[in-house]
């Protein structure tokens, strides 16, 4: 094929009307892939949402159907489906099929809203290989179907489908009336198929984001009703074995919305921060002929901030314009922490004494440790940083949200009543531990360094470290008592093998302050072993081994200090975790010994279960082979010899370790704080509710 070097007006193409959706659409949706199929059902959910939003609707029902199509209802004020002057075609053909169109360009329908771009119903339209849309205004019910966004209709036999027949409409046709509507009953039902020749595959529809996007937009919106239902029984879902659904509605709002993201221990109530700032602000305004020319115009910037410190270190700051939520945050997070630095700063100044800071300056990031926080602001027309809207750019909200939260907050800082007084101390205390930590993790990390034989070494002197300076090829082993120690010190390799020793159950740190856990010696001393540090300021490049394994005993009270370990690297050592380098040692229950006839060795069979136990001795009585009674039952590490120990549990060519995961941070968080929290009555609901599922015959006393 020989290229030609012209290039001239006709090697230009124009793409018309939704043609450039359909050549480009990750411009608009950002993939093909399940994001971009979840990102078509947001922009659908979102103009049903906006007109809750506006106090138009107070229902919005999303069903997820088997054939794959999705659908959106909502008792809103209905899609226009008169004629639109200046194009000639009805409302509903407008918002399906043409791009920057909708009743979002101005204040007259919406003063706040979400879809700001006109492009959101479009864009579905364009990606959809059918669309129905059905309309109830006026005591009637209009119905208008799109063929890839071509407006017609469909003659279905039985259920709908996309390869029906498909009748195209002429154009500035009205919409079909088929049929009426009660009275007073106003509302908007979208349900389409995605396009397999755009989308992938193995895209699909998410229930898990769906299900978290409703609650999120629930609290967001008090009162609003937001059922959601699945009915393609997908294997491994909630609706695997039938139609699943569920229904939010909180009248609490945000606070509510603060209250269930964090689950831990309070150290404020929640506290609301209201307020609203005007700004002027220089648009391109429509005339009546259509033609824009620019205009000063007077916004209002609401702001609404619901926020709670818990004694976590962990911060969950989630921001929203006008219910949308900016997950890259914007102006307006900008303006929030910049108002929590400067409020919080000025405080502990004042009450440097009391608290003995010193001079050292409280730094955002002590500031947010253990921060659950909202932070909502509504305003018309904001700008976004394109279609996804995931980053907030309108200058102003930055001034108006820092101004707003910082008056509030020093309100709630200065006041004199007795419950906020105490609130508000328990928290300057826990701000400035938090300072006092970082200073002491960056003074240890710059201090810390691998010693070797010749240098004297700040590590805990119950520590047998090893030999090798290469991170990733050594390991530390934490073992349950001194009696374990004595035979594990004899089964490592000290090449590249360190232990240390706990004596019995550490401190639970899930219901600790930072300050009792630094006060700890057991998890002190772990921290300063690992070497990476703790909480934020955690460096995983720092840590001194490569792998870190927990050996504790086979049995109940092994198990408990297990978790107790595991959450100590969970809330304070989480990197480790993360990046898979700690492991669980799986020590034998029993050792059996197989007699072999004449003088050949006896075989030795390790099991790690009592299921496992019996399955082996059956195997050896079908096969003839006798064992040498008694079996024996470890107990404990301590009662295994060393050459035991190191065959079983330490030596890499026979041991098998069990890698810690953490696969869903926000579940593990909740399990956490179920298990090892402060609050009881979650606890004692959870083991009483898993009571029945217990077999005493299984509990190995």
């Amino acid at each position: 094929m020989v290229k030609t070097s012209e290039y001239s007006a006709r090697n230009l193409s124009v793409l018309e009307g939704l043609e450039a959706v359909r050549k480009r659409p990750g411009m608009y949706v950002g993939s093909t892939d399940s994001r971009g199929l979840m990102h078509c059902l947001w922009e659908i959910i979102d103009n049903s949402v906006d007109e809750a939003l506006a106090g138009y609707g107070q229902s919005i029902e999303i069903t997820l159907f088997a054939d794959g199509s999705v659908e959106v209802e909502d008792n809103g004020r209905g899609i226009p489906v008169d004629i639109e002057p200046r194009t000639g075609l009805s409302g509903v053909e407008v918002v399906f099929t043409k791009l920057h169109a909708g009743g979002k360009f101005s204040s007259d329908s919406y003063a706040a809203a979400g879809g700001l771009h006109g492009v959101g119903a479009a864009v579905v339209n364009a990606l959809s290989s059918r669309l129905d849309v059905q309309v109830i205004r006026g005591g009637k019910v209009h119905q208008l179907s799109f063929q890839r966004g071509k407006p017609g209709h469909f003659s279905d036999q039985g259920k709908p489908r996309p390869d029906a027949e498909f009748t195209p409409q002429e154009t500035g046709a009205e919409v079909a009336v088929v049929g009426k509507a009660k009275r007073g009953r106003t509302g908007t039902k979208v349900r389409y198929w995605a396009d397999t020749q755009i989308f992938t595959p193995e895209a699909t529809f998410l229930y898990e984001e769906l299900e978290q996007r409703a609650r999120q937009t629930a609290y967001l919106i008090p009162g609003l009703r937001i059922a959601v239902r699945d009915e393609r029984r997908l294997a491994g879902t909630a609706g695997e074995h039938g139609t699943h659904e569920e229904v939010f509605q909180f009248d609490g709002g945000i606070a509510e919305f603060v209250e269930h993201l964090s689950q831990l221990n309070p150290v404020t109530d929640v506290w609301r921060l209201h307020g609203e700032g005007n700004f002027t602000e220089r648009v391109p305004v429509l005339d009546s002929s259509g033609q824009a020319h620019m205009q000063d115009v007077e916004r209002t910037c609401e702001v609404d901030v619901a926020l709670r410190w818990d004694v976590g270190y962990d911060t969950k700051i989630r921001s929203f314009v006008n219910i949308i939520a900016t997950p890259k945050g914007g102006s307006h997070n900008t303006g929030f922490e910049q108002a929590l630095t400067r409020v919080f700063r000025k405080a502990v100044e004042s009450n440097a004494r009391r608290l003995k800071a010193g001079n050292t300056r409280v730094e955002k990031d002590d500031i947010l440790a253990g921060l659950t926080a909202i932070v909502t602001v509504r305003l018309a027309e904001p700008q976004f940083e394109g279609q996804t809207k995931e980053v907030l750019g309108t200058p102003a909200a930055r001034q108006i949200v820092s101004k707003v939260v910082a008056d509030r907050l020093s309100e709630i800082l200065q006041s004199r009543k007795r419950a906020e007084k105490q609130q508000v101390d328990a928290l300057l205390e826990k701000v400035v531990a938090e300072m006092k930590s970082r200073i002491m993790a960056r003074t240890a990390k710059e201090n810390q360094r691998r010693k070797t034989a010749l240098e004297t070494s700040s590590l805990p002197a119950k520590l047998a470290d090893c030999r090798s300076n290469e991170v990733e090829n050594t390991e530390l082993f934490i073992v349950e008592g001194d009696s374990a120690l004595g035979t594990a010190k004899l089964a490592r390799s000290s090449d590249y093998q360190a232990l240390l020793p706990i004596r019995g159950k550490i401190l639970n740190v899930q219901k600790a302050s930072v300050g009792e856990m630094l006060n700890n010696a057991e998890s002190s001393a772990l921290i300063q072993v690992v070497g990476g540090g703790s909480g934020r300021s955690f460096d995983l490049s720092e840590a001194r081994y490569g792998k870190v394994i927990l050996m504790t005993d086979a049995d109940v009270d092994g198990a408990h200090i297990r978790t107790l370990l595991l959450t100590l690297f969970f809330r304070y050592m989480r990197p480790m975790v993360e990046a898979g380098r700690v492991y669980a040692a799986v020590p034998p229950l029993h050792r059996v010994e197989v007699v072999n006839p004449g003088s050949k060795p006896n075989e030795v069979i390790y099991t790690y279960s009592e299921q496992e136990l019996h399955e082996v001795l059956d195997r050896l009585a079908a096969e003839g082979r006798k064992i040498k009674e008694p079996i024996q039952r470890y107990k404990g590490l301590g009662e295994m010899d060393a050459d035991q120990l190191s065959e079983t549990t330490m030596d890499p060519r026979y041991r098998m370790l069990r890698r810690v995961n953490i696969e869903e941070t926000e579940k593990a968080e909740e399990i956490f704080e179920l298990l090892m929290g402060r609050h009881v009555a979650p606890r004692r609901d959870f083991i009483i509710s898993g009571a029945e599922e217990l077999d005493r015959e299984e509990i190995d006393a």
